[in-house]
């Protein structure tokens, strides 16, 4: 999540007070899809209105109304067309209408609504007002449970109305914005008052009567332009209930899954599904298993051992990896055929499920030591056990485009899926960001043969796990905590609640 604010100028037709492209986390993020794995989309909001008309403003109060993480606000700015020579030309002498509808680029911002809808990430256009036109750097996004997006135009088209759950007009008298306009472009950006009334009167006024007033039609909702406290806690009054309706709450549900007949929980020999790969259990696994498992081990030793299992468990993923012959000849001179493996330079990276799975990270550098690797902090929520994101920090094969997504592959590391409630989570984000589920290889140290293997499964059927070992119990357990006591799922009889704790010692 990462916002990166368009260069200020004195070009520039309005510079709102409000940060370009903010998203809001300082909470954890609920579930958003289904325990199918299905994504419920996000919540949008169109908010249009003239120049100065305070749309920026009700944009910023709905913000802080809500109260809730995850709220995203986009300017349309960032979707202006970029200008030829000679509109370039005529800018810098601020002679180029900035109000015309024909200034913006619908369909990438229609094709942006849409995709951050569906809870995909993507990557928006930076417009710089010092060269009138689109840089080559782009901004990602992702993670928005509640859309807003502002600007003169966001009810213009039909396309982009279509997909808007709320549309917003800012109605505003005339004289007020003139003089809203006045103050900031003297006070602020230190113009002069000819120049200001000449672009109003020539472009701002025109444009306003002709092309973003008849757009009021269109909306749900008409704001004042002041004095609006009332209008906006209507407006944030019905995000809430949509947000309420769409809250889903799975751990619960995914626990209560492990009984079922499907993997033996009641009737029948407990088994694994067939997209688990257990590392084959000889003298040595399995004395390493024993000393993991004993309450009396140090952590030295703890970690010693770890390590030396996140290195076996790594060694067995990347054996399911495809690979490719490749002639090589040796230093004796002799043409041999050996095997590499047959991924793009750069789009193999590891992924921690923090902060348990950044325990694998030392034996995945054992075994690649260039590989990036990136993180994503998902905690359980103390009362309901309900996994929550924090932040996604992915490595940039995977963020700087759908396109690179799709060729990456990555080693998803977590010490144990119990649930799976944060292993499902965790697939949600690599999958929201293009990376195909058969390229998603879940590296852990334990799993429970009636737990999260099994929702993993069934909602990311070419999902592949990696595991050391399977043990057979799952069992809803209150531990008790420096904060207080906390729902915790543990694997019987498994290495203990928190592997992480154990191996990075008690926070």
């Amino acid at each position: 999540m990462k916002r990166r604010p368009s260069p200020p100028s004195s070009a520039r037709p309005r510079q709102p007070s409000l940060p370009k492209n903010t998203i809001l986390t300082e909470a954890g993020r609920s579930p958003w899809y289904s325990k199918d794995g299905q994504t419920n989309g996000a919540y949008c909001i169109g908010i249009a209105g003239g120049s100065a008309s305070g749309k920026t403003r009700v944009a910023t109060e709905i913000l802080k109304s809500l109260g809730v993480p995850w709220v995203l606000v986009i300017s349309q700015d960032n979707f202006y067309n970029s200008l030829s020579p000679d509109q370039s030309a005529a800018a810098f002498r601020n002679e180029h209408d900035f109000d015309s509808p024909q200034s913006f680029d619908y369909d990438k911002l229609r094709q942006v609504i849409v995709d951050l809808k569906a809870c995909k990430s993507v990557q928006i256009p930076n417009y710089s007002f010092v060269l009138h036109q689109r840089t080559e750097e782009t901004t990602y996004l992702y993670g928005a449970a509640v859309i807003i997006i502002e600007g003169l135009f966001v009810l213009h088209d039909k396309a982009i109305r279509d997909v808007l759950d709320l549309k917003v007009f800012v109605q505003c008298d005339s004289d007020l914005m003139l003089a809203r306009r006045l103050r900031r472009d003297l006070v602020e950006r230190g113009r002069d008052a000819a120049g200001v009334l000449d672009q109003y009167l020539r472009f701002v006024k025109p444009s306003f009567d002709d092309h973003i007033q008849p757009t009021s039609r269109y909306a749900d909702i008409l704001v004042p332009g002041q004095a609006n406290e009332k209008s906006i806690d209507l407006i944030t009054g019905h995000i809430r209930r949509q947000l309420d309706e769409r809250k889903l709450e799975l751990r619960g549900e995914l626990f209560s899954d492990t009984q079922g007949e499907e993997n033996g929980g009641r009737n029948g020999e407990v088994r694994l599904p067939e997209t688990v790969t257990l590392l084959k259990e000889g003298s040595q696994l399995k004395g390493i298993h024993t000393i993991l498992r004993s309450h009396s081990t140090l952590r030295e030793e703890f970690r010693f051992f770890a390590d030396r299992l996140s290195t076996l468990v790594i060694e067995t993923a990347l054996s399911l990896l495809p690979s490719r012959p490749k002639p090589i000849t040796t230093r004796t001179g002799i043409s041999h055929i050996g095997q590499e493996l047959d991924i793009l330079p750069n789009h193999l990276c590891g992924v921690s499920i923090l902060r348990s799975g950044a325990s694998l990270e030392k034996g995945l550098r054992r075994v690649l030591r260039d590989c990036p690797i990136g993180s994503v902090l998902i905690q359980s929520d103390r009362d309901s056990g309900e996994p929550l994101l924090y932040e996604a920090s992915l490595p940039g094969c995977i963020t700087a485009s759908a396109e690179s997504a799709s060729k990456s592959f990555v080693l998803l590391l977590d010490a144990q899926i119990g649930t799976g409630a944060a292993a499902l989570m965790a697939v949600r984000v690599l999958l929201d960001h293009g990376v195909p589920e058969e390229n998603v290889l879940l590296c852990t140290i334990l799993v429970s043969k009636v737990g999260g293997v099994w929702a993993l499964r069934r909602a990311f059927p070419r999902v592949r796990i990696v595991s050391s070992a399977a043990d057979d119990g799952l069992e809803e357990r209150t531990e008790e905590t420096r904060a207080g006591p906390k729902k915790v799922f543990a694997i019987t009889p498994g290495f203990g609640c928190s592997f992480g704790d154990r191996y990075f010692g008690a926070p």
